[in-house]
């Protein structure tokens, strides 16, 4: 079964074949890195172009893990799988509860401070050791002069407020840095 489908999730990417039965290994991008196993089915694929693929076994293998597909049974088939993307359909992922939201639901909302400042728009988030961070994209004439702004996604103190209807979301920042 092929697909192309716009809300897929891409979870995590296929490795190099492991061994001689069709085994590969598996890098995860979800939170828990075993969480992506509690998916079912897999979205296998490149540029967009998607197939269901069932997992029948992992385990877990040195500091990774290892998976075998119903569909794949020997390395030449393992062998054309590597380094694709493993996606599930957004209808699999959980509902968050009240006030939690995914990071790809932030990308592209607008940016603006406490006092109407418009600061650009989330370009991407980073995860650092402490809290995660969001790139901003600011404005091609910002009066500051910033391209991009890297403000910490601290709830409360800098984060005051994520309005998901008006993709905004409003932050205690000065413009300047």
């Amino acid at each position: 079964m092929s697909q192309e489908n716009t809300s897929v999730i891409v979870v995590g990417k296929l490795g190099a074949p492991y061994g001689i039965k069709g085994w590969l290994k598996v890098h995860s991008f979800t939170d828990d890195p075993e969480g992506i196993f509690d998916y079912s089915p897999w979205l296998i694929g490149q540029q967009g172009k998607w197939q269901t693929f069932e997992v029948v076994d992992w385990r877990r293998h040195n500091k990774g893990y290892i998976a075998k597909f119903a569909q794949i049974n020997d390395r030449d088939e393992a062998l054309a799988m590597t380094n694709v993307e493993i996606a599930v359909e957004e209808a699999q992922l959980p509902e968050l509860p009240e006030g939690e939201f995914y990071w790809r639901d932030l990308i592209g909302m607008s940016v603006v401070t406490d006092k109407g400042y418009d600061l650009g728009i989330v370009d991407d988030l980073m995860e650092t050791g402490s809290n995660d961070v969001l790139v901003v994209k600011a404005h091609k004439k910002d009066a500051f002069g910033q391209a991009e702004r890297l403000i910490p996604f601290l709830p409360e103190t800098v984060i005051l407020a994520v309005e998901h209807t008006e993709r905004k979301i409003t932050v205690d920042w000065d413009p300047a840095f």
